[in-house]
């Protein structure tokens, strides 16, 4: 009897501290109010792919001595990124999984579906790598088959450019890898895209007069309001 390998799903994710994740939205919106929206679409993204049975979901979290912070969701195993660069982080996910294809996410993608996911692994039956791209130059997932081998595509590359996804491509080409992309989505890393995010998300991730089109929720009273809830 042949056993069924099953897909993994990673989600890169931090414990939601403030002042540690989402500094550059922090910067538009205030750190409490980017720590806040982190932390819910953690939990939404969670919630709406952690339970698909057609993959096992991980959650690798990131600082390592937090990993089973009560901050984060519990519907997911957890692990410890370990130590170094994003690079070498993911790299590190994709050696040490449990046998079949791995796609690793971010947590920061509001339009991330359970059907992207399954299309990643559905490619990952006829390629060696599969990329969703953003639209700065990056990409929102990464999936490797794992079969006959694991690439070393990471190094070298230029985080956080406009470049990261052409020197990881580069890297795979070099090891003749067969490559695929799916459809290109946009992260939350400023206001422009964090306004966006209401049109997926609504009230589940931001509060009620983001979610309306009313008065952003920062200005005035509103983000004295959370300092009482801060993280």
């Amino acid at each position: 009897m042949v056993r069924r390998v099953r897909p993994t799903l990673v989600i890169m994710a931090k414990v939601p501290v403030l002042g540690r994740v989402k500094t550059r939205l922090g910067r538009d919106i205030g750190g409490v109010a980017a720590a806040r929206f982190y932390r819910a679409a953690v939990h939404a993204l969670v919630r709406r792919l952690g339970a698909d049975a057609r993959w096992q979901t991980v959650l690798a979290v990131s600082p390592d001595a937090q990993s089973l912070s009560g901050a984060l969701p519990h519907l997911a195993a957890r692990h410890p990124q370990g130590t170094g660069d994003l690079g070498g982080r993911m790299q590190r996910v994709m050696t040490t999984m449990a046998p079949g294809p791995v796609v690793i996410i971010g947590t920061d993608i509001p339009a991330i579906q359970p059907d992207d996911i399954a299309s990643a692994f559905r490619q990952l039956g006829r390629r060696d790598a599969v990329f969703g791209p953003a639209p700065d130059g990056g990409y929102w997932l990464v999936g490797y088959k794992r079969v006959p081998r694991v690439p070393c595509a990471f190094g070298h590359v230029r985080w956080s450019t406009q470049y990261a996804l052409a020197d990881t491509l580069a890297n795979l080409q070099r090891e003749r890898c067969a490559i695929t992309q799916l459809r290109t989505l946009e992260d939350v890393d400023d206001l422009a895209s964090y306004a966006k995010a209401k049109s997926w998300f609504g009230r589940r991730v931001l509060p009620t007069e983001v979610a309306s089109g009313a008065e952003p929720w920062w200005h005035g009273d509103g983000i004295r309001g959370l300092l009482s809830n801060a993280l």
